[in-house]
């Protein structure tokens, strides 16, 4: 059995013809025209020059046309107006550089053919040495020092070419300050059930029970934008267990902040923000049916199995003057998961 598998490769020692000669080598037309040459440089530096100017519309374009405009294109089907136009103006300032750069390297860098002959692998000083000629050469035959005028219209695509990335970051939207920390609620919202916005009095939830709720003032801020968040981070569960069950609350000592036996919590687990209302009335316990993250309502909120890592907030509760549920003021924590400004 041949050992060989068609790995040989034939070299060519130094001093000896190739065993495929190249074929003749022709000069292009801007190797002996100079009037060519610059023509073809005139060419390069319109492309360059045309992409800043695509990056620039970019700029206008997302400045100007609004998001609301919209254009039927047929088969594609309709499609927004700004969208377009930036993905055009973009993709075009894309094309014309890769056009510029690949005109430039035709036409005007040195056009010749090089046999490198094969050596065994390693990096000695002197190669290191001839690398640093041949980028030098390199250099200096594209002619980038000498054709001045390539050379600014290209670092003038390249240097707008980051712009767009620069201007998509308004769309990152104000500083939350401290947003993250704080809700809608405030002392004196009353609690309704969530959905059919019914206002609770005590006697209205029997031991046992489990109620999904929010604030009365929920729908005001239910429409307006950016408002969707503070919707979410305002729901609420609302449980009742007999007083002597409860073992300790996130209240202050010499505070309450339940009602006859009647606790309310943010209904966000703490592990990544999933909604839970999965209640074990015997065991008092609050189960996240995503991660099994389980929190015993009769103890703080505390984890008691699971992922998370923080207990469920609780939310300070009263009777109001009219007799209806109402929040003593908003979350003495932040509700939700964790967060980098939190730690």
């Amino acid at each position: 059995m041949s050992d060989n598998h068609g790995t040989d490769v034939s070299t060519v020692e130094p001093g000896e013809a190739p065993l495929y000669p190249l074929p003749p080598h022709h000069l292009r037309l801007t190797d002996t025209d100079p009037r060519a040459a610059r023509r073809a440089e005139r060419q390069v530096a319109a492309m360059f020059a045309l992409s800043a100017l695509a990056v620039l519309s970019f700029v206008v374009i997302y400045f100007t046309v609004p998001t609301t405009y919209f254009v039927d294109l047929g088969p594609i089907g309709i499609v927004s107006t700004s969208n377009l136009l930036l993905g055009l103006s973009f993709g075009l300032a894309i094309l014309l550089i890769g056009l510029g750069a690949i005109q430039w390297a035709k036409k005007l860098m040195a056009d010749e053919e090089i046999v490198d002959e094969r050596h065994p692998i390693g990096s000695p000083p002197q190669d290191q040495a001839a690398a640093k000629e041949m980028f030098d050469t390199g250099v200096a035959e594209s002619g980038f020092v000498e054709r001045k005028i390539v050379r600014r219209t290209l670092i003038g695509a390249l240097a707008l070419f980051p712009v767009p990335l620069i201007v998509f970051l308004k769309d990152m939207g104000p500083p939350p300050g401290d947003s993250l920390r704080h809700t809608i609620w405030a002392k004196g919202s009353r609690i309704v059930v969530d959905v059919t916005g019914q206002k609770l009095r005590p006697e209205d939830l029997a031991i046992g029970t489990l109620v999904s709720a929010s604030p009365e003032n929920l729908n005001a801020v239910e429409e307006a934008e950016g408002n969707q968040n503070a919707r979410a981070k305002a729901s609420i569960i609302l449980v009742r267990m007999r007083p002597e069950e409860i073992k300790s609350q996130q209240a202050p000592a010499g505070q309450t902040w339940d009602v006859q036996g009647i606790l309310a919590f943010s209904k966000i687990c703490t592990h990544v923000g999933c909604p839970i209302a999965l209640y074990q009335q015997r065991q008092h316990a609050l189960l996240c049916p995503c991660h099994q993250s389980t929190f015993d309502l009769s103890d703080s909120g505390n984890v008691i199995f699971g992922p998370a890592h923080r207990r469920m907030p609780q939310l300070p509760i009263m009777v109001d003057s009219d007799g209806y549920l109402a929040a003593q003021s908003d979350f003495q924590e932040p509700v939700g998961p964790s967060f980098w400004e939190r730690g």
